[in-house]
């Protein structure tokens, strides 16, 4: 079997090796995650507000 390249050496973007680009990327996803389930002040929208906010849209564009 061929060896798996080690991620530590591998480098990404940057010169970023990979391990870390992978941790970072995985902190910014929970980031996001949490993000939306913090903001419980917003309202979620009925299908009226929805369909208001469509029409309102297609005659300005």
């Amino acid at each position: 079997m061929a060896d798996k390249p080690d991620p530590d050496k591998l480098k990404g973007p940057g010169g970023i090796p990979m391990r870390e680009l992978h941790e970072l990327v995985k902190k910014s996803r929970q980031r996001d995650l949490a993000h939306k389930t913090h903001n419980k002040l917003v309202q979620p929208q009925s299908r009226w507000q929805r369909l208001v906010r469509y029409v309102w849209d297609k005659k300005k564009g």
